[in-house]
């Protein structure tokens, strides 16, 4: 194998394929990322079993081939690198060369042959949606993701199409995440995408309007395309919770309140907690003020931000890290925060449109029943 290219495109190639290479691995193929060049395109992978990544890029071609490199190794040789031309060469004991104007360097690849193949995909219901849009549903909801292993199904998100419209879904047990949007899909689908997956997705996904994600959802796999990018992931397979069984009908008591007097507020009140001494925030309405208190082994805080409040007064707790993780995913100035009692889950909405529902559930006070 021997081409050249411009260095600046293959170590950005090179850099985000890396998200799915594994930095440690008994399968020392999987620590490489995979250069196969033929018909002057040169298509650069990174797999670790759960997920792939792909780009195709144009390069001058001398002799085709491909070989397997350190993923580590070589992106930190790229970056070293002068931003000029290179170029890169292997023979057939897969020593490799790559060559700068005044700088090269050797070092040992691996055969193609010891890098496992990607999953083949067909069947798959496919449908495209802004990518900044997909960027914004993901980074609104992952917060909530479980990071518990005994309950795999809850470390991804679910994607749930019916009618229209997609929701996307996150639940740890303590809080869920909602966030939805019209979305041009015919058929009533539901699948479940593990965070991991997610998390690396929205590095590659931009922010500019004008740029389309392509979404293939297949029996056991998804495949993401993106910027000239190929992801695919493996699905988490089984039976996600009943989320819409949670979420409250009404409320007895609506707080109206700019989203980040509120969240200072709370930030303020959570000074005195910390791993050592973890206590839960109070919140209690007084006409159209909150009260937030909190007591430690620390010392004492009160803090009171104005609000309007309609229906009953209430007095409520919640864990601040909770809460304080849905304020500041609202993506929005004014939120409701509803409530039916203090042993009921929290709900957050926005003020005007339906597009996001946070859940926090509260935690129960020493004398409450």
């Amino acid at each position: 194998m021997k081409f050249s290219c411009d260095l600046k495109l293959l170590n950005e190639v090179v850099s985000n394929v890396s998200l799915a290479i594994s930095s440690k691995s008994t399968i020392p193929a999987l620590e490489g990322v995979l250069l196969q060049c033929n018909n002057s395109e040169l298509t650069i992978t990174g797999y670790n079993l759960e997920i792939g990544i792909t780009k195709t890029i144009q390069v001058n071609q001398q002799e085709e081939g491909s070989i397997v490199l350190n993923a580590r190794l070589f992106s930190d040789i790229l970056k070293k690198m002068p931003n000029q031309e290179i170029l890169i060469a292997s023979d057939e004991r897969f020593m490799t060369l790559i060559q700068g104007a005044d700088t090269e360097f050797h070092i040992l690849g691996m055969a193609k042959d010891e890098y496992p193949d990607l999953p083949s995909i067909e069947d798959c219901i496919s449908f495209e949606l802004p990518e900044y849009l997909l960027k914004n549903m993901i980074n609104q909801t992952l917060f909530a993701i479980s990071v518990n292993e005994q309950t795999p199904i809850l470390t991804g998100s679910l994607f749930d199409i019916s009618n229209g419209t997609m929701h996307v879904v996150s639940v740890d047990g303590y809080r869920v995440a909602l966030r939805r949007e019209k979305v041009n899909v015919d058929k009533d689908i539901s699948f479940i995408v593990p965070g991991k997956t997610l998390a690396e997705l929205t590095k590659l996904l931009s922010d500019q309007q004008d740029q389309i994600a392509k979404i293939n959802v297949c029996e056991k796999h998804i495949l993401f395309e993106v910027d000239g990018y190929t992801m695919i992931s493996r699905l988490l397979l089984g039976e996600y919770l009943d989320y819409k069984s949670a979420i409250p009908d009404g409320f007895s008591t609506r707080i109206h309140v700019e989203d980040a007097i509120l969240a200072q507020s709370i930030e303020r009140t959570s000074i005195i907690i910390n791993d050592r001494n973890k206590s839960p925030i109070k919140l209690e309405t007084e006409g159209n003020s909150l009260i937030l208190s909190c007591e430690s082994a620390i010392g004492k805080v009160n803090d009171r931000c104005e609000a309007q409040v309609e229906g009953n007064q209430i007095r409520i707790a919640f864990n601040n890290k909770y809460m304080i993780d849905a304020l500041r995913h609202t993506d929005c100035d004014e939120i409701y925060i509803d409530m039916n009692g203090p042993l009921s889950p929290i709900k957050i909405i926005p003020v005007e449109g339906d597009q996001f529902l946070f859940l926090v559930l509260p935690v129960r006070l020493k004398n409450e029943n």
